[in-house]
């Protein structure tokens, strides 16, 4: 899939607690601060389909959701929004930082739900035909602080109530991915508190990118 133009699309990745809301808006500040337009976005999400398929796949009142129905959901929102918001941002030039793409995917439907890598793999052909981010920031913390941070958020919305195993597997995931595709994968800390995560964020970016 060509998105042409000369924009810089970064995605940031994780288990639930890494952190990655907080990350995302510091590295949209920083690089409008330095005159890029930056379209800050997430997955499932933004577009007004993408928030909708959102607020199903995360109700904590829908705890039967199947696997295979999951993984269509995201692709359904997936396909809205590179329509709609990513190719078009990337094509006049913007910088696209998208909380969780397709390596969400692998780990969470593949690692922690069990769907063979071979099922989203046609998905993601069929879709995405060669698209990848320029650069993906890892942000990786044990599932155990992961889980107590996300825990101290008011309520848990159907994925935050999963169980230390199914992040586990999706870590693994996470881990098996960055060690294939280490030029685009960059591993960060995020066990660190807040300002060393940012500046591992930072150093990657200007490294990778020098944006």
């Amino acid at each position: 899939m060509s998105r042409g133009g000369r924009g810089c699309f970064i995605t940031l990745e994780g288990i639930e607690g890494a952190g990655k809301s907080t990350q995302q808006t510091y590295l949209a500040d920083y690089l409008r601060a330095r005159g890029r337009e930056v379209v800050v976005t997430r997955e499932p999400g933004g577009t007004a389909l993408g928030e909708r398929v959102r607020a199903i796949f995360l109700d904590p009142a829908l705890p039967d959701t199947g696997a295979d129905s999951e993984l269509l959901l995201i692709y359904a929102a997936r396909a809205q929004h590179l329509h709609e918001l990513i190719l078009p941002s990337l094509a006049r030039g913007a910088v696209v930082l998208c909380d969780r793409f397709e390596d969400s995917t692998y780990a969470y439907q593949g690692g922690g739900r069990g769907v063979p890598a071979a099922r989203i793999e046609v998905l993601s052909n069929w879709l995405l035909q060669g698209l990848q981010p320029d650069l993906t920031l890892w942000l990786d913390v044990e599932p155990e602080l992961g889980l107590a941070r996300a825990c101290r958020r008011s309520t848990q919305d159907r994925l935050e109530q999963e169980t230390v195993a199914f992040f586990t597997r999706a870590r693994a995931v996470f881990a098996a991915r960055a060690a294939a595709s280490p030029a685009r994968i960059v591993r960060i800390d995020a066990d660190a508190d807040r300002e060393q995560v940012s500046r591992q964020l930072l150093a990657a970016v200007q490294e990778r990118l020098r944006l």
